[in-house]
């Protein structure tokens, strides 16, 4: 079987180094020299500052929210988040499990992240924070909304999850917005097996964050933050420092794997366009069909096969119906994306050319 995505898993051997320094130090967790290494190359290998780590990219979200206080009500209502349709489920749910209201906008059909033209008519008393997606990687249109955000004093927080890596006019696209998130998790381009970053545009927000993360715990006697225990461990980072040592096989790898099947299917399906000023780094391949019908098809001629594709993302979250998000305008290009993608089989020494392609030309 060929999966649809699968970890990469690195040299064995460094790996159990770390690990015996783990149990030399006896030190686990709780802000562990582990932690605070990959912490310190994260930051260089990405170009950014004020980088936490975190146990999940889902408690990234949340922590980021409230280090930014855009949970606390108005008037005694829940605050708005404007954000997509078309992505995880966890990037509306984080929102909603802070009691923020997610207020859902519609993406651009060739993109497919948030449309910046749909967002000031979103905009009401409650709106606190706008939430974009660098979907699959692909960077937004961070000037617009970051310009929209100013106007209206607005908070931004980028829901980065795929965008490990990626550039947008030759910085960090993490460096854009008030925070941005990651998570890696062990399916995602860089991982440590479970695991998550916030990257924060101030270091007073970075440093509210890391009491947050550890129960709100400023000192030995001094609680000042409503805290969570989101730290993570020292096993989460002696994987993520190997993971980081071979990124460069990588992601040649992948890149390898992405342009063959670009110019196997680029004139057959439609493709995501990307942004003309990113540097991508190829975690996903997202391919569009005409209708649901040819898609579904597809995905079950691929699964005879034994090959893994998957609907990704599906539904749209408008969609989902005992969530009962609210909606700002319609959102035809989530729904007719959501329904018609799939993602193939993209992994680090896959050989697409005996395994999958074959049978997209069935």
């Amino acid at each position: 079987m060929i999966p649809v995505s699968k970890p990469y898993l690195p040299n064995r051997e460094k790996l159990q180094k770390y690990i015996d320094s783990i149990y030399e130090n006896a030190w686990l967790t709780n802000n562990g020299p582990l932690m605070q290494e990959l912490t310190r190359r994260l930051e260089a290998y990405l170009g950014v500052e004020n980088l936490l780590l975190v146990s999940n990219g889902t408690l990234a979200l949340q922590v980021a929210y409230r280090a930014l206080g855009i949970n606390e009500p108005i008037n005694g209502e829940p605050a708005e988040a404007i954000s997509t349709p078309f992505t995880f489920i966890a990037t509306a749910s984080s929102l909603k499990w802070d009691n923020i209201e997610p207020v859902l906008v519609d993406i651009d059909a060739k993109t497919w992240c948030l449309d910046p033209t749909l967002v000031e008519a979103a905009i009401t008393p409650r709106t606190r924070a706008i939430v974009p997606v660098h979907v699959f990687g692909n960077t937004c249109e961070v000037e617009a909304i970051d310009a929209i955000a100013e106007k209206h004093s607005l908070k931004v927080i980028y829901d980065a999850s795929h965008a490990f890596g990626v550039k947008h006019k030759g910085q960090s696209v993490l460096n854009y917005g008030d925070a941005a998130t990651l998570s890696f998790h062990a399916t995602k381009l860089f991982h440590t097996v479970e695991g998550g970053a916030i990257v924060f545009k101030h270091k007073a927000d970075l440093e509210r964050a890391k009491k947050m993360i550890n129960f709100g715990i400023a000192s030995p006697e001094v609680i000042d933050e409503q805290g969570i225990n989101a730290k993570m461990n020292e096993f989460q980072a002696a994987m993520g420092l190997c993971v980081l040592d071979e990124m460069e096989r990588n992601i040649s790898s992948r890149k390898e794997i992405w342009h063959r099947y670009e110019s196997a299917l680029a004139d057959k399906y439609q493709l995501q366009a990307l942004n003309s000023d990113i540097s991508y780094n190829y975690a996903y391949f997202p391919t569009v069909f005409e209708s649901e019908e040819k898609a579904l098809a597809f995905q079950d001629s691929l699964k005879a096969n034994g090959v893994v594709a998957r609907r990704y993302f599906y539904p749209s979250l408008d969609q989902v119906s005992n969530q009962n998000f609210k909606v700002s305008g319609e959102t035809k290009n989530s729904q007719s994306i959501a329904k018609r993608i799939l993602c193939l089989p993209l992994y680090c020494d896959l050989d697409i050319d005996e395994h999958v392609l074959p049978f997209l030309n069935e």
